[in-house]
């Protein structure tokens, strides 16, 4: 059955009332609050689920040439995850010591994983669920207090307003009849349903701009209508945030630079070598090779590299984002769960050393990285096979160091390159041994 759609006037008009008021972006006090919040979570948790679970294949699997979008359609009537537990989702990323969650609304398959009025190709009308995912977990995240993040993914590889097609979606029965406007009206609805409907929201994640990189103008925000979209978000919800995974500088009006695979300033991956922003950093990582659930792929990275991959993260000023693609039935692969467990056993000696932190004085080393707060410095030393350790930093008089979680005063002498840090024996096989350096006054931070 067809809804009934509100009249696409009234998103345009809202969109362009908030736009007449943002002509320069100009972070309000609640932005830069929000901003200073979100980079004090530090660690959050991505989920990638959605129809194309039930495949097994991981969530780009109607990018497959040979696949009709007519007959994945279908997969819909039969998507029922009956072991789906909000409060036990939503209890396992509280107790890894994660402060918020995003989850994918709507990814580049199109389908709606939310009640939405303006398509019936979601998780109410298509499916015999007929459950609100995005509802469940938003009321389990307000009950739990986990901030919650929504993904959206501005690219679409079903629907016919989605013209012309970029590099991806090239399906065989592709239709592509439909008037752009009508496209971005439609994000623009969905954008306010989302921001209207759920609670209080702490991100919208975009995705996809990339797809048109090709096409002449393709990446520009006055293609994608970004001013307009990235004001309505913010008039609708004045402390939500606006980031997007475009590999590219900040546009103006987004709050979170997205760095994908990558810690911030490498480009390992090979999709973040744009420059650092001054701007809240994320890295969103997977714990196996995959963001949505991939049958075959159980390669995934061990807890320890996981715990140092938060930790360097967090030496580099940013958030970690990590993903789980939920099986389809409803329920995290046994492999994250374990994970998330132990992440959450270390959180509880050393979340004070990655949350609530900024990256530290001392940049990255073979090491290790240094985080701070105040006027303490944290090192994190992952490995090394020497005796003794030299902190290059001279700005502020070292007080004291201890051992962080005994608390056991550590040796040093000063050097006029900085403290020399006599490393006592350790279990070389624990994922960080952190240390503490105690200076006389606060630390500088140049964000």
């Amino acid at each position: 059955m067809r809804k009934n759609l509100l009249p696409c006037a009234l998103s345009l008009a809202v969109a362009a009332t908030a736009s007449a008021v943002q002509p320069a972006y100009q972070p309000s006090e609640a932005i830069l609050q929000a901003r200073e919040e979100f980079r004090d979570k530090g660690f959050g948790i991505f989920i990638h689920w959605g129809i194309y679970s039930m495949l097994g294949s991981g969530e780009w699997v109607l990018n497959d040439p040979n696949i009709f979008h007519h007959e994945y359609k279908d997969l819909a009537g039969g998507f029922y995850p009956s072991k789906f537990d909000a409060a036990e989702w939503v209890s396992a990323i509280k107790k890894s010591g994660a402060k918020y969650l995003c989850i994918t609304t709507r990814h580049h398959d199109g389908f709606s994983m939310f009640d939405t009025a303006h398509s019936d190709y979601d998780i109410i009308d298509a499916t015999p669920f007929k459950r609100d995912i995005i509802k469940e977990i938003a009321e389990e995240c307000k009950r739990q207090d986990i901030t919650l993040h929504l993904y959206y993914s501005q690219l679409d590889w079903g629907r016919s307003d989605y013209n012309p097609i970029g590099r991806t979606g090239h399906e065989p029965d592709r239709d592509t009849s439909g008037n752009w406007d009508d496209y971005t009206a439609f994000m623009r609805n969905q954008l306010t349903e989302l921001l209207t409907n759920y609670g209080e929201i702490g991100a919208i994640w975009y995705d996809g701009m990339w797809d048109r990189d090709e096409l002449p103008g393709g990446l520009s925000p006055e293609l994608w209508n970004l001013d307009e979209q990235y004001a309505l978000i913010h008039s609708l919800q004045p402390s939500c945030l606006v980031g997007s995974n475009h590999h590219m500088a900040p546009f103006q009006g987004e709050d979170i630079q997205i760095f994908e695979r990558d810690k911030p300033g490498e480009n390992e991956a090979g999709l973040s070598g744009q420059d650092v922003s001054q701007l809240p950093l994320e890295t969103c990582q997977t714990m196996n090779h995959s963001w949505g659930y991939r049958i075959r792929d159980n390669e995934y990275k061990s807890s320890n590299e996981l715990i140092r991959y938060l930790v360097g993260t967090a030496g580099r000023d940013a958030n970690l984002l990590l993903n789980i693609g939920p099986r389809p039935d409803g329920t995290f692969p046994p492999q994250a769960i374990e994970r998330l467990d132990a992440i959450g056993e270390w959180m509880k000696d050393y979340a004070p050393t990655v949350q609530g932190v900024r990256g530290g004085v001392v940049a990255p080393h073979e090491w290790g990285v240094t985080t701070q707060k105040d006027n303490k410095l944290y090192v994190h030393i992952f490995e090394t096979d020497d005796n003794a350790l030299l902190i290059p930093y001279t700005g502020n008089k070292l007080k004291s160091a201890v051992e962080y979680k005994s608390r056991k005063p550590i040796k040093y002498t000063m050097t006029p390159q900085g403290p020399v840090i006599n490393l006592p024996e350790r279990d070389k096989n624990m994922a960080d041994y952190v240390i503490e350096l105690q200076y006389d006054k606060n630390l500088p931070y140049n964000k």
